[in-house]
């Protein structure tokens, strides 16, 4: 099993930066590529960034790219978004993901991030 624990969400004004942060433990962190969703109020949850298992790859969802930079530290087993906080209509819960090559998913339970004008 793999437990995953978001941290670092919270008011953030329009126009300023964040970074939230996942920690994993139960197993080897460097063997499961990660994941960062967002759910916004009312809205099904989606796809915004994923970092290889190594770090050398990443992948943004096009709707939020050039917002988001993911990025890891298998050291510290700890996978990192940091988001550009445009506007209220960014707030949503973000969620870390982790996905072995076998297919094993885990999720974290997630951290508020609510963006105000």
């Amino acid at each position: 099993q793999v437990q995953l624990v978001e941290s670092g969400g919270g008011l953030v004004q329009a126009g300023g930066s964040l970074r939230i942060s996942c920690e994993a433990s139960g197993r080897t962190f460097s063997n499961y590529d990660m994941m960062w969703y967002r759910q916004a109020p009312g809205k099904e949850r989606e796809f915004v960034a994923q970092i290889s298992r190594n770090g050398a790859y990443t992948y943004y969802a096009a709707s939020g790219k050039g917002r988001f930079t993911i990025s890891r530290d298998n050291a510290k087993n700890t996978v990192y978004l940091k988001m550009i906080t445009q506007n209220p209509e960014n707030t949503a819960i973000y969620y870390c993901k982790a996905v072995s090559l076998s297919g094993e998913t885990y999720w974290g339970q997630g951290t508020q991030v609510t963006v105000s004008s």
